[in-house]
């Protein structure tokens, strides 16, 4: 088998058409490399090079290899250096899910730091509820998770805190209460409710109904939505009112108005999931960014959103 020492031999004695200086290229001495030159033709079972008194040749076969070599080389570093780079996290691919609420926080903050600091490593992001994030880290299609806790028979996830959040009331702009600066959350015992379906995402949903037994009544859900921008969605066409995180108060502001709920029990977590197995290298350069970044803010009203950045 001709392996890529001869190779890069050949390519040395092909380029120099001599022994003496192909041999001070590669830092040997001469005879070792002649008799290096006679086994490959030998193995190869052709003359590669025109010996003479004075200067070298190359035989059609020689040229041949000589071209074939330079490729064969060539890919061999490439190989190597994609290796290398796979190897540091330079490369690679990290995809990251997200439940919508969280391009409104510190995400959009930590993707852009992380596609500056290593462009070459893609990053792709996928909305969706905290359950179908659960669900795609099992099944391979995600790296990690932006998402609401609590998280059940997770002893095969890897949690850890990422940004802080509030309940806010998101009123249809019509409704009479969006003329109160303030709105308590007793004020919509009588109000059809817009809510999000407990099974994808049942910290957000068992909040929200705490919320509300604490204020003394049973939110009348009329309608569910999947996904936060469908349930203001619907809030904007005054199919009901919902209670949503409070960073999202930018969305549709023309539609919809929103009111903040004080008090510890309106504030909730976002954690980053990740499996508990060892992360690969450019995903445990996504992790130390995140956990590096800025604190977690506290929000002590509706704040405007912050951009959300282009999924790619």
């Amino acid at each position: 088998m001709v392996d890529l020492r001869q190779l890069r031999q050949f390519v040395a004695v092909a380029e120099e058409l001599h022994f003496h200086r192909a041999a001070g290229r590669l830092h040997m001495s001469q005879p070792p490399l002649t008799a290096a030159i006679r086994k490959l033709e030998e193995e190869i079972g052709a003359e590669l090079i025109l010996r003479g008194n004075r200067t070298l040749g190359l035989t059609v076969a020689g040229q041949t290899l000589l071209a074939e070599a330079r490729l064969t080389l060539q890919q061999a570093d490439h190989a190597l250096l994609a290796t290398r780079d796979a190897a540091a996290g330079r490369t690679g691919v990290v995809r990251l899910g997200y439940v919508g609420s969280a391009l409104y926080g510190r995400l959009p903050q930590v993707i852009r730091a992380f596609r500056a600091q290593h462009p070459q490593v893609r990053l792709e992001l996928i909305e969706a509820t905290s359950a179908g994030q659960l669900t795609l880290l099992r099944e391979g299609r995600i790296d990690a998770a932006v998402l609401i806790p609590p998280i059940h028979d997770a002893a095969d996830m890897r949690l850890q805190d990422f940004d802080e959040d509030r309940l806010a009331i998101a009123l249809p702009r019509a409704h009479p209460l969006a003329q109160q600066v303030t709105v308590p959350v007793d004020a919509l015992a009588a109000e059809p409710f817009v809510l999000w379906p407990a099974r994808e995402g049942q910290g957000f949903h068992a909040q929200v109904i705490r919320l509300c037994a604490d204020a003394g009544f049973n939110p009348q859900v009329v309608q569910e939505a999947h996904g936060m921008h469908a349930v203001l969605s619907l809030v904007a066409v005054e199919a009901g009112v919902a209670i949503v995180p409070a960073s999202m108060a930018g969305f549709r502001p023309d539609e919809i108005v929103y009111r903040p709920i004080t008090g510890e029990a309106a504030r909730f977590a976002l954690q980053l999931c990740t499996p508990a197995s060892e992360p690969a290298p450019a995903l445990r350069h996504f992790l130390n960014l995140a956990t590096e970044a800025s604190p977690p803010r506290r929000l002590n009203g509706c704040a405007s959103p912050t951009r959300a950045p282009p999924a790619r």
